[in-house]
């Protein structure tokens, strides 16, 4: 029995799981479902707002009016925070990472309009962005109000129980569907939706195996990140766990030039998937992830996914972010 800690019912809930019956067909002996987390609701789809679901309930806890995150200048989890936070009466203030731009568009577009606060720090004085949040906490405090510091993606030990209960969901999903698929394959930015499912997928005993593609850092950070967020965990809700046995794994290859910049080939990807099932994917993550799953099941046997057969592809949002970038789209 889990002791869930408090809650908030914010996302649309449970996601349909789809197979991709064209898609899949490129396959031989390869059937690829998607658990449809960018239908959790318009303006907050995604991940995001799983783990926003535990981590406002933390804030709401502590009588905060304020939440302080942060992220880049495109964050999805930002623009689900402002919303979130327009929507339940709560000032938010968002530290992103970048120039501030002459014309505001994607997911910044929705943060001004959702009337968030925005702080930017350029890439250089990034390092120093918790200590502008405590700053902020400071500074609210003295103005009557009580500010919650989101880390970004709300990845941390709060923001776990997010794809811990996405997993509850998952077993569910198992038992409609009939089968348990080989593989669970999300992408990992900040590592809480791969440390929430590594740790659901224990906790509920799955035997798919849960794999994650970095679109950021890498293998090492996210084992580290992992490791220390569970450990967290465990204290804070004196959960049981055997940390150091947890399987930690994520595919390195498909970072391309970098967080938040993709190649000819991503966007090659997003394109066909978009023609062939209508499903939409963006380059940051979600293209990132697919197209590293599509070029490791192509390699068969000898690629990272052996003996994979049925797999499910967790669409973790990100739609806003396409359209920043549509000057790399080539429809000729």
């Amino acid at each position: 029995m889990i002791d869930w800690p408090s809650r908030l019912q914010l996302a649309q809930l449970p996601t349909p799981v789809t197979k991709l019956e064209k898609f899949s067909t490129q396959f031989d002996d390869v059937s690829i479902y998607v658990k449809r987390d960018e239908t959790t609701g318009v303006e907050v789809s995604g991940n995001k707002i799983r783990k926003l679901e535990f981590s406002i309930a933390e804030a709401l806890d502590q009588s905060c009016d304020t939440l302080i995150t942060c992220g880049g200048v495109q964050s999805n989890h930002c623009r689900a925070t402002a919303v979130l936070g327009a929507r339940l009466g709560l000032k938010v203030h968002l530290i992103l990472r970048g120039e501030q731009p002459s014309k505001p568009d994607g997911n910044l577009l929705m943060d001004y309009l959702a009337g968030a606060e925005i702080s930017y720090l350029s890439q250089q004085e990034w390092p120093a962005h918790i200590e502008l949040a405590k700053k902020l906490q400071i500074d609210y405090l003295a103005t009557g109000n009580k500010a919650l510091f989101i880390p970004t993606g709300a990845s941390d030990e709060i923001g776990l129980w997010g794809y811990i209960y996405a997993c509850q969901e998952l077993q569910q999903d198992f038992q409609n569907l009939g089968f348990e698929p080989d593989y669970i394959v999300t992408a990992t930015g900040s590592g809480g939706t791969q440390g929430g499912l590594i740790v659901g997928a224990d906790l509920f005993g799955f035997t798919a195996k849960i794999v994650a593609f970095n679109v950021s850092d890498n293998g090492e950070y996210f084992r580290k990140k992992i490791k220390e967020d569970v450990t967290l965990w465990m204290k804070r809700y004196k959960q049981p766990i055997d940390v150091a046995n947890l399987t930690i794994n994520t595919i390195e290859g498909y970072l391309g030039p970098g967080y938040g910049r993709a190649g000819p080939e991503i966007f090659a990807t997003i394109a066909e998937l978009a023609a062939s099932e209508g499903l939409f994917l963006d380059p940051v993550y979600t293209g990132k992830a697919f197209h590293g799953m599509v070029s490791e099941l192509k390699k068969g046997e000898s690629g990272q996914l052996p003996g994979a057969r049925k797999v499910l592809f967790i669409h973790t949002g990100g739609l806003f972010g396409v359209f920043p970038q549509q000057g790399n789209f080539s429809f000729e």
